[in-house]
């Protein structure tokens, strides 16, 4: 009687497992890949991409300015002629007895020689062209020219204040000889301008066919050793 309930009590354990395992467990249904199991939600389709704006063509690249040239590039400016206004002794016109003074002192008695000197009073140079062109007094006739002189480029420039010499050589004494008490000196100037004589003092010159006188020169010892 105690085995067959022992047995009973089995079976009841049996069945009752049975019935947990069955409430427990998945169904036909609920099974691996069963409706009641949830399941992952299929991605939905990915929505196409828009096609992106196609690219804007890159504005073409302005050319660059060429270069200026440096200044040592540009080509130097084509050399103007010299306006002879440049030329400092442009406007140096030869000296009248309007632009010097004038002097003469004797120089030797037993001569009769005289040195004969011009001063530029003028405010600007001037230039002393070839000798002095010298009378006697009420006497006709001029001194001759002694030895050469220098043309009109080489010839004494003056400026103001500066002198000139020239040397006058007296005639021998003879029959035909005349002594007189002044000179009258005027420039030689190259041109048909008209002059004032400037005089000057000579007491007891002789003059005769002799008279000479030199060009003139920049210093007192040249104009006398001629």
């Amino acid at each position: 009687m105690r085995t067959f309930s022992r047995a009973v009590a089995v079976a009841a354990v049996v069945a009752v497992s049975t019935l947990t395992l069955t409430a427990c467990g998945p169904d036909e249904d609920g099974a691996a890949g069963g409706a009641d199991v949830p399941t992952a939600t299929p991605a939905s389709p990915s929505t196409p991409a828009e096609p992106s704006a196609p690219a804007k063509p890159s504005a073409p690249a302005k050319p660059s300015a060429p270069a200026k040239p440096s200044a040592s590039a540009k080509p130097s400016a084509p050399s103007k002629p010299v306006s002879p206004s440049a030329d400092p002794d442009f406007d140096v016109f030869p000296c009248s007895t309007f632009d010097v003074t004038f002097t003469a002192s004797l120089a030797e008695p037993t001569t009769s020689s005289y040195l004969l000197k011009v001063t530029n009073k003028s405010g600007k140079p001037c230039r002393v062209l070839g000798h002095p062109v010298v009378t006697f007094g009420d006497l006709d006739g001029q001194a001759t020219e002694r030895g050469t002189a220098p043309g009109i480029e080489e010839a004494i420039r003056l400026a103001p204040g500066q002198s000139a010499y020239a040397g006058l050589m007296g005639g021998l004494k003879g029959a035909g000889s005349k002594t007189v008490s002044s000179i009258a000196m005027t420039m030689n100037t190259e041109s048909d301008l008209k002059q004032v004589p400037l005089k000057a003092s000579t007491p007891g010159f002789n003059v005769s066919d002799d008279n000479s006188v030199t060009a003139w020169m920049d210093n007192a010892e040249d104009a006398l050793s001629l």
